[in-house]
């Protein structure tokens, strides 16, 4: 569509990118700008991510280990100690 066209028919242009089409305007015989459709986000990506993610196994043992350690009863620790 060239810029002309678009310009007196911007209402249908619109409309047309409301129903998923994209347009490609031009001028001079080049193109110059495309008007498409939003992309409307609804989650999906997010639910597959979690989906297809792996649990690691080790990881609450390698959690509880640390808390331990760093939560021993009766033991003071200089947190700015090396080590």
């Amino acid at each position: 569509m060239t810029a002309t066209e678009v310009g007196r028919s911007f209402s249908a242009v619109l409309d047309l990118a409301s129903q998923g089409e994209t347009i490609n305007i031009t001028r001079g015989g080049e193109l110059v700008a495309t008007i498409s459709p939003p992309v409307r986000a609804n989650g999906a990506a997010i639910l597959d991510a979690y989906s297809a993610a792996v649990p690691d196994p080790e990881f609450a043992d390698a959690l509880e280990s640390v808390h331990r350690e760093l939560n021993a009863p009766g033991e003071a620790r200089d947190p700015w100690a090396e080590g």
